[in-house]
């Protein structure tokens, strides 16, 4: 493998002045920025979870995970030469400017990083002032609901050799805690409850890195894991923001990027005997003994999977949109399978592309009932939770799953609900979950989207039925 596709957040720094700084005493100027390396940069790098991939001269490259956690590495930095500058001379102080975008990359084989997030990245940082941080629109809209930043809207900003002008949203530092520029941003927020996720990661038996995360208050709910998801941007999109902050009001809400999508690790092994070993992984490392486990479409297999092997440990299972058999294995016609090897050629080919045209007929199967902005949301999804080659082998897992065996071995109260008009899975399917596991109670609800959307009915039946189911 020479090169990996991949979405990263990507930290540009570089030392304002250096020149001038090195001109008038190179030695000493070197010296204190390889102290500062040690001592802060570095060390404050590795504790929010980055690599640097490259230092030119006074300038760095820094690859993280997490927006929020390069957010973090950048606002630490700038506090800390706040303090480490007072009483120093102006004309001989080390001050950063940092630029933060979320973004796709291509990893080389020697671990250096390519493309647009990286030149972004470093464009950003060359239009921040002095001991500032700049972020992009991308990078902002997945920290403004977590942390309490002091920001203001620069707006569209044509930066250096990018095509496209970029909204830019300039980072305060060193303000007090709470403190809100005047400005746009400085508006009050918006009403309701306010919902903050911590992301954590684990590591599987088999070595593979997991990303999962935990909101609201409560009795301990699991989400599974499932195909086409991202910690980070699902938080804030229209797709999934409303289950989770509905189901984070009654609850502990333990969510995670299964193996092969978002902040979880790529390019990796995927079966459904991997799938059920990341589930087990997830709850070992929350902590978590006894909890209720949702799984939602792929993740209804899995999820069956985890409750006959962990049964103790189950208390309520809560399916939607699942199947018994995956479409590989289930009776097709030749029409039909021929469609299937067509779309594993497509994804294969036109998933990465930044036209949105061929990820537009999975949006049409997933939410068919979808706004233009929910259509806009999950187009985008598609293309920034998995690469090509792991929603071709995610695709082909999916396919390939078989529970119908498992299905009578559950022994947990289960709920089982479908939308009587999915255009993704068929109906049919959640009946037949529904008949096989003794017991489990049916509900179908009225909708032609596979993910059910806020501004539908169902999605109301949706959570007064699961509501009810966990606390009887």
């Amino acid at each position: 493998m020479t090169e990996i596709r991949k979405l990263a957040a990507i930290l540009a720094s570089d030392v304002v002045g250096f020149s001038k700084l090195a001109g008038a005493d190179e030695d000493r100027t070197l010296a204190r920025l390889r102290a500062l390396r040690s001592d802060l940069i570095d060390p404050t790098i590795a504790v929010h979870n980055g690599r640097v991939v490259k230092r030119t001269g006074d300038g760095s490259i820094v690859e993280f995970r997490s927006v929020v956690d390069a957010v973090r590495c950048a606002i630490e930095v700038q506090n800390a030469m706040v303090e480490r500058n007072a009483g120093v001379p102006e004309d001989r102080r080390i001050v950063f400017r940092i630029g933060i975008h979320l973004g796709d990359v291509v990893e080389e084989a020697d671990g250096d990083l390519m493309g647009d997030g990286v030149n972004i990245a470093a464009r950003l940082e060359s239009v921040a002032g002095p001991g500032a941080i700049c972020l992009s629109e991308d990078a902002y809209r997945q920290v403004k609901a977590r942390l309490d930043l002091a920001v203001t809207d620069l707006g569209a900003t044509q930066l250096k050799n990018i095509a496209e002008p970029i909204r830019v949203y300039l980072l305060q530092v060193g303000l007090p805690a709470g403190a809100k520029p005047a400005g746009p941003d400085a508006a009050a927020p918006p009403p309701g409850p306010r919902y903050e996720q911590e992301i954590h990661f684990c590591v599987t038996s088999d070595g593979v890195q997991l990303a999962y995360a935990r909101t609201g208050g409560g009795p301990p709910l699991v989400k599974c894991g499932n195909w086409m998801t991202h910690l980070e941007f699902d938080f804030e999109s229209p797709i999934w923001r409303h289950l989770y902050r509905e189901l984070s009001r009654d609850h502990t809400l333990v969510r995670y990027d299964a193996r092969g999508n978002g902040l979880s690790d790529r390019e990796v092994e995927l079966s459904f005997e991997t799938f059920v070993g990341d589930l087990e992984t997830v709850v070992d490392a929350a902590g978590l003994e006894r909890f209720a486990l949702l799984g939602i479409s792929q993740g209804c297999g899995i999820s069956i999977g985890y409750a006959v092997r962990h049964p103790e440990r189950v208390t309520r299972l809560i399916l939607y949109g699942g199947f018994t058999v995956g479409w590989a294995k289930r009776s097709r016609s030749a029409a039909e399978k021929e469609q299937s090897a067509a779309m594993l050629t497509l994804m294969r080919h036109g998933w990465g592309q930044e036209d949105p045209t061929f990820r537009q007929l999975f949006t049409s199967q997933f939410i068919p009932g979808a706004t233009k902005e929910q259509a806009d949301w999950f187009n985008e999804l598609q293309r920034i939770s998995t690469s090509p080659a792991d929603a071709v082998r995610n695709f082909i897992a999916a396919g390939d799953t078989d529970v119908s065996a498992l299905l009578s071995k559950v022994t947990v109260p289960t709920l089982v609900m479908h939308a009587r008009e999915d255009a993704r899975v068929p109906f049919e399917q959640g009946r037949r979950l529904a008949a096989g596991i003794p017991g489990a109670r049916f509900v179908s609800l009225p909708s032609r989207n596979h993910l059910i959307l806020e501004n539908e009915p169902a999605f109301q039946g949706f959570l007064q039925e699961l509501r009810t189911f966990l606390a009887s």
